[in-house]
């Protein structure tokens, strides 16, 4: 009877994360907006991009409509001219000629990390002290320059994150991935700064001022990370200021993604977070409801043991239900109720892949991760 109890212990304490992190979503005023938003500092927007989809333009559009009273500087950055990302920009730019926008070609390969290297040759164009960097895949609402502008002004910050969901036609690909951000990520997020002030930034929108970009050394010090997102937060929470995680959402929009694309996209972040904390990524394991209930029924088939992990099944559903209703304002994942569960041993599984190597495929290319989180080509 060791084992089963052992295991039993661990499903009750991984449930006893999930109801924490549950909590912490709940205490955290999501899509909570900052009531004075009247400042226009000026702000310049560096948009690096490789490729195009049937969200590219919507997503890039909502840059060009925001609804702010300051000067903003758009600025695009592709590899090369024939990019299909760069006849989008220039579609825009015409819808848009009154725009502060441009369209640069970054041919220059600075480093090992691609989209660092098409951000450091923006910002050289860059007007402004104020500073957003942005995912291709980001739709903003309108009154995101105006909340970042606001918050900029608060006390000891270095960096602004606003959280992220995803959003994707619905597929089973599409759910797996909606439930690891919309439900679990953010959650984490939230409970990991309970326990330390955080020390990452999430990649999706992050904004600085231009001056503590220099002050930990520039853009350009992270063009050998594989996530320099978690990079300019580090640093960022050492040299400058807090990071602060702001209740504004972005979107993520993705098109129709095959299954093994989004697959390979997640054992790239699984193995990026493990070479950046690997301690913490390890005892991550403890926190997976489904695994450790699964695993206690099938080395004790019985009553008691049945009981735990139709509770623990339940639970974690209705939770991860909730955490994504709240995020993404919206009820229609119901029908894949089923899904958690499904996720929770896929991760089990990724989680396992991540210790297995240190490869990653990063926009068409394989790159081997090396000592301090750093990447070189494979």
């Amino acid at each position: 009877m060791l084992v089963p109890l052992i295991l039993a212990g661990v499903a009750l304490a991984s449930l006893a994360l999930a109801f924490w992190q549950w909590i912490e979503g709940w205490l955290f005023p999501l899509h909570e907006r900052k009531r004075d938003c009247s400042l226009s500092h000026p702000i310049t927007v560096l948009k690096p991009l490789k490729g195009a989809d049937g969200q590219t333009e919507n997503c890039l559009r909502s840059w060009f409509e925001q609804d702010y009273r300051g000067e903003v500087q758009l600025l695009f950055g592709v590899h090369s001219a024939d990019d299909p990302a760069a006849e989008v920009v220039c579609s825009l730019l015409a819808e848009f000629p009154e725009a502060d926008a441009q369209l640069i070609v970054c041919g220059e390969r600075l480093g090992a990390n691609a989209k660092v290297s098409t951000l450091v040759q923006l910002e050289r164009h860059a007007r402004n002290e104020l500073l957003v960097i942005s995912d291709a895949d980001v739709r903003a609402p309108k009154d995101l320059l105006a909340e970042l502008a606001a918050h900029s002004t608060d006390a000891g910050t270095g960096l602004l994150n606003p959280l992220y969901r995803v959003l994707a036609q619905p597929s089973f690909a599409a759910r797996w991935e909606g439930v690891s951000v919309n439900a679990d990520f953010w959650t984490s997020v939230l409970q990991s700064r309970r326990i330390e002030p955080a020390r990452f930034a999430l990649g999706a929108v992050m904004c600085m001022r231009r001056s503590d970009v220099q002050r930990i050394g520039g853009i350009a010090a992270l063009l050998d990370y594989l996530a320099d997102d978690f990079e300019l937060g580090r640093r960022t929470a050492e040299r400058v200021g807090i990071v602060k995680l702001l209740p504004v959402v972005v979107d993520c929009c993705h098109g129709r993604e095959s299954w093994g694309h989004v697959w390979r996209r997640q054992l790239r972040w699984a193995r990026t977070i493990r070479a950046c904390r690997p301690v913490a990524y390890g005892l991550s394991i403890v926190g997976n409801t489904t695994l450790w209930a699964l695993a206690c029924f099938v080395s004790a088939p019985c009553t008691w043991t049945g009981v735990l992990a139709a509770v623990c099944f339940a639970a974690r559903m209705a939770t991860a239900f909730d955490n994504e209703r709240r995020l993404v304002e919206s009820t229609a994942h119901l029908a894949w109720f089923w899904m958690p569960l499904v996720k929770d041993l896929l991760a089990a599984v990724q989680w396992a892949l991540s210790f297995a190597g240190n490869t990653v495929e990063w926009r068409g290319q394989r790159y081997r991760i090396v000592r301090g989180g750093k990447m070189e080509p494979a």
